[in-house]
């Protein structure tokens, strides 16, 4: 029988986050699982919404788990843990003594060394398996793809929602296509967009990414797929990129292109849909709504922000907002504090701002409300059925306010109601609900609001491109903003 190994090492890098990622953050695990190797892989992904766990459920073939690792996004992936995944893995494979692989990958990763981290885990995989080697990849929406990653790829699939709530389905094609090569010849065809997109602006919920992506059904293809690109990064292959698959030469070009042109003409039609924080906490004290939602997006770690900026936490308390709650602000210090202080206790807390380039700390007397360990199960659409590994958390009532905040001991973007309910706080019973996330929180935020607001806050995911220094794009490379 056919014999696929499978293996996944994904991380989505911000060359302009100040927050390294170094090994222990893959052996960590905080939204996702830590770092896993070999059949345990089987049981813990099962069920998932993660590519590997999709691929490993509806692939026909014999798989052999190798190894799994991912990493909150974050600042440069240390070369050094680069060379010690990656290696574990292509070694793997040799090892298994396979027909074919398949990775889950990102597709934004990068090093110091390697401005394109899948192309490079592929080329020391083809060159230890040869170009005959049938290799299937997944990414994530947000990649951003060069082409020598397409020449040394198979067959590629792509998520097709943001949020991302067909993770799991991406590994589902991507079985479909590698059990396609062995059956016939497939030709593929690549694009590069050239200009990039807020993440703000990507959402498939909105205009235009919703219709583009919901044609992708359409097209006369074997498979076609776009990576939106993940703009905080400072690398030439940054930006949207189109992968198409078709039984000649002919039929790919033809669906890359359809594609493109569908890119080029709604170029000017994606909205960042940012408001200047000061307004955002004013229009939802004004709103008639029940609840009101505004995202931090600017501050998002699951974009590698820092996720401890305080801006919108201060508006919150300028405008003396009666009800308010904030989650999760990375602060381990005040988590810690609160732990030994105990529940009841008032304490003075430094919150938030230990990057003074984004934000400074917002000193307070809190009573602690509530404590947790940081591990629970999260129930949204994206994350649902994943155990969550957060460190100390603590629920801290800014005394004097109507201002609840949640702090947390490691960096994880709120796309999830538990990051509330883990300290007993219920969303929907409150007015305003604030969010580190940027667009991931709609899959499960949308059920309690009708109102969304987007505030502009200072943070390391900075979505008017225009204000990032870049120095390595593309030629020609234009920003929206």
């Amino acid at each position: 029988m056919t014999r696929i190994a499978v293996a996944g090492f994904q991380h989505e890098t911000n060359t302009f986050s100040p927050v390294s990622t170094e090994y222990y953050n893959f052996e960590t695990g905080e939204a996702w699982p830590p770092l896993t190797r070999g059949e345990a892989i089987r049981e813990i992904f099962k069920g998932l919404n993660i590519p590997i766990s999709g691929f490993l459920e509806h692939c026909q073939f014999e798989t052999i788990p190798i190894l799994w690792a991912s990493a909150e996004p974050g600042g440069y992936v240390d070369d050094a843990a680069f060379d010690k995944i990656c290696g574990d893995i292509v070694d793997g494979i040799i090892d298994a003594n396979v027909d074919g692989a398949y990775l889950d990958l990102h597709g934004a990763m990068v090093t110091k060394k390697h401005d394109d981290g899948e192309a490079e885990i592929l080329r020391r995989l083809r060159a230890r398996v040869g170009t005959n080697f049938p290799i299937a990849i997944s990414l994530d929406l947000h990649g951003n793809l060069s082409r020598r990653f397409f020449e040394l790829a198979s067959v590629v699939s792509i998520y097709r929602t943001y949020p991302h709530v067909d993770i799991a389905a991406t590994g589902a094609r991507a079985a479909a296509l590698l059990e396609r090569t062995f059956q016939e010849e497939l030709y593929g065809s690549f694009k590069q967009i050239d200009f990039l997109i807020p993440i703000t602006s990507q959402s498939t919920f909105h205009f235009p990414a919703r219709a583009i992506y919901s044609s992708l059904e359409s097209i006369d293809a074997i498979s076609a797929d776009i990576c939106m690109g993940f703009p905080p990064a400072d690398v030439p292959c940054c930006g949207p990129t189109i992968f198409s698959y078709g039984s000649t030469p002919r039929q790919a070009d033809e669906a890359a292109d359809q594609l493109k042109h569908s890119f080029l003409g709604a170029e000017m039609q994606f909205n960042p849909r940012l408001i200047a924080a000061v307004d955002a906490v004013q229009t939802a004290l004004l709103s008639s709504e029940k609840t009101i939602v505004i995202a931090d997006p600017q501050d998002n770690p699951g974009a590698g922000a820092t996720g401890d900026t305080t801006g919108l936490l201060q508006e919150l308390l300028r405008a003396q907002v009666p009800d308010a709650v904030m989650s999760m602000i990375y602060d381990p210090e005040a988590a810690k504090a609160a732990h030994q202080a105990g529940i009841g206790a008032e304490i003075s807390v430094d919150i938030g701002g230990k990057f003074k380039q984004f934000s400074q700390p917002v000193s307070v007397t809190v009573r602690v409300a509530a404590l947790a360990d940081g591990q629970f199960k999260f129930t949204g659409p994206m994350y649902g059925g994943a155990t969550a590994n957060l460190g100390l958390i603590a629920k801290l009532q800014i005394v004097g306010t109507g201002i609840v905040v949640v702090v947390g001991s490691r960096r994880t973007q709120n796309a999830d109601q538990e990051m509330f309910r883990v300290v007993g706080i219920e969303p929907a019973e409150h007015r305003i609900v604030c969010v580190k996330s940027a667009v991931h929180f709609l899959a499960d935020y949308h059920q309690i609001s009708n109102q969304i607001l987007y505030a502009e806050s200072p943070g390391a995911n900075v979505c008017q491109l225009e204000k990032l220094r870049y120095s390595r794009l593309r030629p020609n490379m234009r920003f929206l903003s």
